[in-house]
């Protein structure tokens, strides 16, 4: 007897053309929500294959881990299910009440397909049990008090998203670490920070998860007033709308699904990485091979075909049985591997070099 029968519907098959193809075809309309939790889960494993039955039967779409400190979920839920579906998460004793954050702008496309997978860890930071205490965290702010605080000239605010995700959008006066990872900032920021261990911090992130394990790690290293924008950049655009706040944050918010990017001003503070213009429009680029993010303007994606080189313009004509060969072959590993500025900076447009 096959050991694995009882999992077979327990992961996706299709392709993502296939995907995108009954995506497309929807007739309703889907919500985009984030969410998350540090709460022991004693058997990480049954609760994953637990959810990826119930959310399948409810339609959901998304990327979720899970790990025996919580939860970290980003994805859409079919509107006619939502109710069902928020009931049924809340019924859980592990998730009862966890608070959910809708996203600003959605077309319902943020996700094709339903992934949960196991981790060691809901955020990857690469700190050991004994650098922080997630039961010490920071003061949680909401939009209107975050806003003072800002004000407040002896504030210190910081920017715990990675670069790529600053360098489109950011609070006023926000320190933004040159990081690429979480991991990478956490050290980083512990630096910029030092000597400034009994002055007002003010972290942020997308939905709040990254400053949860970042609060309790300065609150550790002896920062004594510690605060975090509760719900992140996601639930601060929604307060400011609903309360009529004014909007400290410039630009637009890096999001982790299909849009890449949600408006939160209408200011736009980045720069198209090939030809210099204004633009917040991100993407990977077209040559699989490669599929480096980056800031690319609409002329600069027709142009360039949705690659960030001419080299890989080249190579996204090959024979797709090509392509495929030199994405087997050791020596022909892509190129650009990471979202660091070295990669970066070898971007090439035709008549430009940045």
């Amino acid at each position: 007897m096959d050991p694995n029968a009882g999992k077979k519907n327990l992961i996706n098959r299709l392709s993502p053309e296939e995907l995108q193809k009954r995506l497309e075809a929807e007739t309703f309309k889907r919500k985009t929500v984030s969410f998350y939790r540090y709460v022991i889960i004693e058997d990480a494993q049954q609760m994953r294959d637990d959810l990826y039955a119930e959310w399948s039967e409810l339609g959901c779409l998304g990327r979720i881990y899970v790990a025996r400190e919580g939860i970290n979920a980003q994805m859409n839920v079919p509107e006619h299910n939502w109710e069902e579906f928020v009931q049924r998460v809340h019924a859980r004793p592990e998730f009862k009440d966890i608070p959910f954050k809708i996203a600003v702008e959605d077309d319902g496309k943020s996700f094709l397909k339903l992934v949960i997978k196991v981790r060691k860890q809901i955020v990857a930071d690469g700190l050991t049990e004994d650098q922080y205490d997630v039961t010490n965290v920071g003061t949680h702010l909401d939009a209107d008090s975050w806003n003072a605080a800002i004000d407040d000239a002896s504030s210190i605010v910081v920017d715990m998203r990675n670069y790529y995700e600053s360098e489109i959008g950011h609070f006023e006066k926000a320190l933004t670490p040159k990081a690429e990872t979480f991991r990478d900032e956490l050290p980083q920021v512990l630096d910029m920070l030092k000597g400034k261990e009994d002055q007002k911090i003010l972290l942020y992130c997308t939905g709040g998860i990254r400053c949860e394990k970042a609060s309790a790690f300065l609150k550790h290293h002896g920062f004594t007033d510690v605060n975090q924008l509760h719900g992140g950049v996601i639930d601060y655009a929604r307060q400011i709308k609903e309360k009529g706040l004014e909007n400290k944050y410039h630009g637009v918010n890096f999001v982790f699904d299909e849009r890449l990017g949600e408006k939160i001003s209408e200011e736009i503070i980045s720069y198209c990485h090939q030809c210099g213009q204004p633009s917040a429009r991100h993407t990977n680029c077209a040559n699989k091979n490669c599929n480096l993010l980056f800031i690319q303007c609409e002329e600069c994606a027709d142009e360039m075909e949705g690659c960030c080189s001419t080299e890989c313009v080249d190579i996204i004509h090959l024979p797709e049985e090509k392509q495929a060969e030199l994405r087997r072959g050791q020596e022909n590993r892509k190129r650009y591997h990471s979202h660091d500025m070295g990669a970066l900076s070898k971007i090439t447009k035709k008549k430009k070099t940045i």
